[in-house]
């Protein structure tokens, strides 16, 4: 077993990495809830077959009240209708100050959970049981919960941290290969921004099968590096800004296939090679970065580029939370394991990628 504590002033919280974990999930949440008589497990409909039966035998043995909240999997659940559908589904189920909301699932699972969880009665205690690899290692930790609405992902939202993540590897090995690989994205890119050993600890594992003999490793290096970064800047106003490395062009590509045809962590693979090559053009990031990052994620098939209208770059920068009016912050690497906020003008950034296009 491996623990990790985020320390957050008056709202610390573990975040616990072993096989098997599932089953211990009753006595785990138990122990950081112990008034809490109701729990509303919200799940999504490709893993409430696989995991809620166990999850809610273990939770109810520790003596909890719980109902299943089952939404549809994908994107297109994370929106104010579907939020609204669980705030009145937890008002049915009696849900009071003191009791509790469990996220069982992907990272559309979580968001939506967590947001839930944090405006039903001014807020109510919140769990973590993430069941992706993209979850596990990236929204999960650091307590961003939010939906989407039609001008964009993740516009409507809050800061909200858990009690506890428990992370049980073992719901890693009924993920489809493409799926393994959207999490390996935001995997990679831990490497690119702040640890060059790491990087080269998973390009020396090219392969799903040699990733997964060291995952365990893997979570506690990822949520290691995430720990650290919002333990000193949680509210993303300074430090944090660097986890979005890839993610103002990724957003782009998302939108440019209406949040169905691009996965997150196949538009953020996308992103963080334009990222690199945007770096290159202007001077920031060496010229053979490009290279190892399009290597590494090409290994496990993901995409290096994506095409994207002009359209869809300017909507997705103009809505990009890292703008600050007429400029952005373009997060880029001046070398394998070292990030750097590179502020300009968006119309500059809009040019260059015409240029590019």
């Amino acid at each position: 077993m491996k623990t990790l504590t985020v320390a957050l002033p008056g709202r610390e919280y573990d975040i616990v990495i072993e096989r098997g974990l599932l089953a211990q999930a009753g006595e785990r949440v138990r122990a950081v809830l112990p008034k809490a008589q109701k729990l509303a497990v919200v799940t999504d409909s490709n893993v409430a077959p696989l995991y809620s039966g166990g999850v809610m035998d273990s939770l109810e043995r520790a003596g909890f009240q719980c109902r299943l909240f089952v939404v549809p999997a994908g994107e297109e659940s994370k929106n104010p209708s579907q939020l609204a559908q669980l705030w009145e589904g937890f008002m049915d189920f009696g849900l009071t100050r003191t009791d509790g909301v469990a996220a069982l699932g992907g990272g559309v699972v979580g968001d939506l959970a967590g947001f839930a969880a944090a405006t039903i009665l001014r807020g109510v205690a919140f769990v973590q049981i993430p069941t992706t690899l993209l979850a596990q290692v990236d929204s999960s930790v650091g307590g961003k919960v939010a939906v989407d609405l039609a001008h964009g992902k993740n516009l409507a939202g809050a800061f909200y941290q858990p009690r506890l993540v428990l992370m049980d590897p073992d719901t890693l090995d009924t993920l489809h290969n493409n799926t393994f690989a959207d999490g390996m994205a935001e995997v990679i890119k831990y490497g690119c921004i702040w640890d060059a050993d790491f990087f080269d600890f998973l390009t020396a594992r090219p392969s799903r099968r040699e990733l997964t003999a060291d995952i365990e490793h893997i979570l506690y290096a990822c949520c290691g590096i995430k720990r650290q970064v919002v333990i000193e800047d949680e509210l993303d106003t300074g430090l944090r800004m660097i986890l979005n490395f890839g993610h103002t062009l990724g957003h782009a590509y998302e939108l440019s296939g209406r949040y169905v045809e691009w996965t997150h962590g196949y538009a953020v693979s996308a992103g963080m090679c334009a990222a690199a090559r945007t770096g290159v053009r202007l001077g920031v990031t060496p010229p053979d970065l490009p290279g190892r990052i399009s290597e590494a994620c090409a290994a496990l098939d993901l995409p290096t580029r994506i095409t994207c209208s002009m359209d869809d770059y300017a909507a997705a920068i103009g809505l990009d939370k890292k703008s600050a009016g007429a400029d952005i912050t373009l997060i880029l690497l001046d070398k394998i394991g070292r990030a750097v906020p590179h502020k300009m003008p968006r119309r500059d950034l809009l040019a260059l990628l015409e240029e590019t296009l």
